[in-house]
């Protein structure tokens, strides 16, 4: 049976970051029953949801779910909804404390394509989670103490119960991501 990974890269990124493509090359050279999808994420989280949820309805066979900040935001509601193994990358978490900074006009880093975000947007977002995870067993968390973004301790303490990797040092962009490819292929029996 085929597994399909559905990836989903971070806040004001694309399917081109360094993580996206890093999870790319590790799917590519090493399993042949496995395909990923890694889909530019709209930056309007409403249709960012509407564009997940459809291609999910086109994926035939197992799935699994991966991604990198906001995107292991992402990852984590999908995983809990399909009841499904996910592996996130220095994840955001309930309740996104801090993400109130990006209220007004955005910019793509990539496209370069200007967005807005409003309080109901982050409404929004805090209302796909829950302030306690379903089933701890089904996550691989994979965070860096130096992350200058998000507090690696929360996130240890939010998953309590995962399969939790930690690398002291680092920052947010995850740099020893390669480093973990055999313990992702274990953790998704790749």
């Amino acid at each position: 049976m085929t597994k399909n990974i559905l990836y989903f890269h971070g806040f004001k990124s694309s399917s081109d970051s360094n993580k996206a493509q890093a999870f790319k090359r590790l799917l590519k050279n090493d399993s042949r029953d496995a395909k990923i999808f890694i889909p530019d994420i709209e930056d309007n989280f409403k249709d960012a949801i509407k564009q997940i949820n459809k291609i999910i309805e086109g994926i035939k066979g197992e799935i699994f779910f991966a991604g990198s900040s906001l995107g292991g935001y992402f990852a984590k509601f999908y995983a809990e909804k399909y009841n499904t193994k996910a592996v996130l990358i220095n994840p955001a978490i309930y309740p996104l404390v801090g993400f109130e900074e990006y209220l007004g006009e955005n910019i793509n880093y990539v496209t370069k394509k200007k967005f807005n975000i409003c309080k109901s947007d982050i409404e929004y977002l805090r209302s796909l989670q829950n302030k306690k995870i379903k089933s701890p067993k089904n996550f691989m968390i994979l965070v860096e103490s130096g992350d200058e973004i998000l507090n690696y301790l929360e996130t240890v303490s939010f998953f309590k119960g995962s399969e939790i990797d930690i690398v002291f040092g680092g920052d947010h962009s995850y740099s020893s991501f390669e480093k973990k490819y055999n313990k992702i292929h274990s953790f998704l029996k790749l």
